[in-house]
């Protein structure tokens, strides 16, 4: 598996495990590690990728919405 492709199928483990509800971030960890078998280190720099990935987005979203009611 390489390394974009890995990181793709952790982003998805992270999201499915966020969105059933898991809220503790070492628990979150290892169940990614137990269910994909990849080490802690790699899942703890994906996470890293994927919360910088959504912060990004969510600025966009800010930014728009700020430009949106300074012209209402």
């Amino acid at each position: 598996m390489n390394r974009t492709n890995q990181s793709t199928i952790i982003k998805a483990e992270i999201d499915d495990l966020l969105t059933s509800g898991v809220k503790d971030k070492q628990e979150i960890y290892s169940k990614v590690v137990d269910k994909l078998g990849v080490p802690r280190p790699t899942v703890r720099r994906v996470a890293g990728d994927l919360r910088n990935e959504l912060l990004a987005k969510i600025s966009i979203l800010q930014s728009e919405t700020q430009i949106t009611e300074k012209t209402e």
